[in-house]
């Protein structure tokens, strides 16, 4: 065999060690999420958590979640948890943690929500894992509907959709309760503008008389005015 065709083995040797290695080693961990309640809008629900550990020389000490829209940080209560760690909610979710795990230890918790919410099917829990070196695993990416799971996925919860919320009678009713005030309306606000309508006529009226009477008062004083004035001169032509 020449120098050539030894070369060209061992590089597919080398090749195929590769990818055998690469298949045989572990796929990347997650954190995952469950619920034993899968109906959106479904009430004292409990969501149950497992982040897989994935660091060699740490183990998992916290875990931060953020929870989707829908769900208030005040509706969480912690129902399980590793040894020694404590529950914290934040302003967009909660955090649980404390001492840090055996290596290669997953971490296991669940929760209870008040209620799922309505008109949801996928729901997303973004989730950042701390280990005790600080390292952190950013379960952060999206997965949309159909699409190819991301290389971070964030935990995944699918839900069945939940009952059509039932029909309310109030609002066939409403045209019958506005329909009094739209009716009334214009006599109640037209009733002012008549009064004053009225009031004006009659203040008018009580002015034309007072003229006419103030007027003939005048006159008459002007008559009595001048007929004695001309009963003077004509007793007394020479003053």
């Amino acid at each position: 065999m020449n120098v050539r065709a030894k070369y060209r083995m061992l590089t597919v040797g080398a090749v195929a060690g590769v990818a055998v290695l690469a298949m045989a080693g572990p796929a990347l961990a997650h954190v995952e999420v469950s619920a034993d309640k899968t109906t959106a809008g479904a009430e004292n629900v409990t969501l149950t958590f497992n982040g897989e550990a994935e660091n060699a020389d740490a183990g998992i000490q916290s875990e931060r979640v953020v929870l989707p829209a829908g769900i208030p940080p005040a509706s969480v209560t912690l129902v399980k948890a590793p040894a020694g760690w404590t529950f914290k909610a934040n302003a967009d979710g909660f955090t649980v943690g404390g001492k840090a795990l055996k290596t290669g230890t997953d971490a296991s918790w669940s929760v209870k929500i008040a209620k799922l919410p309505d008109g949801q099917t996928r729901l997303n829990f973004k989730t950042l894992e701390t280990y005790g070196n600080g390292d952190v695993d950013r379960w952060i990416e999206i997965q949309a509907a159909g699409q190819d799971e991301p290389e971070h996925p964030a935990p995944l919860l699918t839900l069945k959709p939940g009952a059509a919320p039932t029909t309310s009678a109030t609002p066939s009713s409403a045209p019958t309760s506005e329909a009094p005030p739209s009716s009334e309306a214009p006599p109640s606000s037209a009733a002012p503008a008549t009064t004053e309508l009225a009031s004006d006529e009659g203040s008018g009226g009580s002015s034309t008389w007072w003229i006419w009477i103030v007027g003939a008062v005048v006159v008459i004083a002007i008559g009595v005015v001048l007929t004695v004035t001309r009963r003077r001169k004509a007793a007394h032509p020479d003053s």
